[in-house]
């Protein structure tokens, strides 16, 4: 496969964001199997949760489909069956997303669509999760040994940062840091300039933390870790 000769690009934020999500994801499905189901305000916020998650992989994947993708086809034919593959990946994960966000709609309003929501939770999760980590181990490989990560970061930078006001880059920011493990705090943290990161950092923690513990309280949900590939791998099946 041709690849440029450079120091392999840092693409370990793709890795982190996904494990956020896997993570969130995961406290959903919790949350909705464990007694006291939520009801009243934690039920709409909990669906309101939900579509923005979904919104976040919407823009998530539309940056690399007209971003991230088309750059790796153009340096490394080679690729080309593997991107192939990705696009495939993202059409079957579309319909799963769109069914996601019907549940969680009617379950806002409905704290009865609870088993509805479960459901559609668990269709996306059988065409995410797998494409997430196909991602992770074949593609990103191939993507760090294309391209330079000033070329990484400024596609980051076009597609996943500009579409986003100031304020949901600071909720997205506590949503993805939270249970990082150290190394990968200070990998996401570092991408962002010494001024914006400290507003982000101090100017939403309180909301974040407001949020979250409405969402998870002190249940088993709220200790789930950002589940990477090597912490979804340990899982049971």
């Amino acid at each position: 496969m041709e690849t440029n000769l450079h120091e392999p690009a840092d693409i370990r934020s793709m890795g982190i964001v996904h494990s956020a999500l896997r993570r969130d994801l995961e406290r959903t499905r919790m949350v909705l199997e464990t007694q006291p189901y939520p009801d009243g305000r934690r039920r709409r916020k909990l669906a309101a949760h939900v579509l923005w998650m979904m919104r976040f992989l919407h823009i998530h994947h539309t940056g690399e489909d007209v971003g991230l993708w088309p750059l790796i086809r153009s340096r490394n034919p080679a690729a080309g069956a593997l991107l192939d593959q990705m696009d495939a990946d993202h059409k079957r994960i579309a319909p799963a997303v769109a069914a996601l966000e019907e549940a969680a709609h009617t379950y806002r309003d409905n704290g009865s669509a609870r088993e509805e929501l479960l459901v559609a939770l668990a269709g996306l999760g059988d065409v995410l999760l797998p494409h997430l980590r196909r991602e992770e181990l074949e593609m990103m490989p191939v993507v760090a040994a294309t391209i330079t990560t000033a070329e990484y970061l400024a596609v980051e930078h076009e597609h996943f940062v500009k579409p986003k006001s100031f304020t949901e880059l600071g909720a997205e920011g506590h949503w993805v840091i939270d249970g990082l493990e150290p190394d990968d705090r200070e990998a996401i943290l570092r991408l962002v300039p010494a001024v914006p990161r400290f507003v982000i950092l101090h100017g939403f923690a309180r909301s974040y933390r407001r949020k979250a513990a409405l969402l998870w309280r002190d249940g088993p949900a709220a200790a789930v870790p950002s589940l990477n590939l090597s912490l979804m791998e340990d899982r049971p099946r």
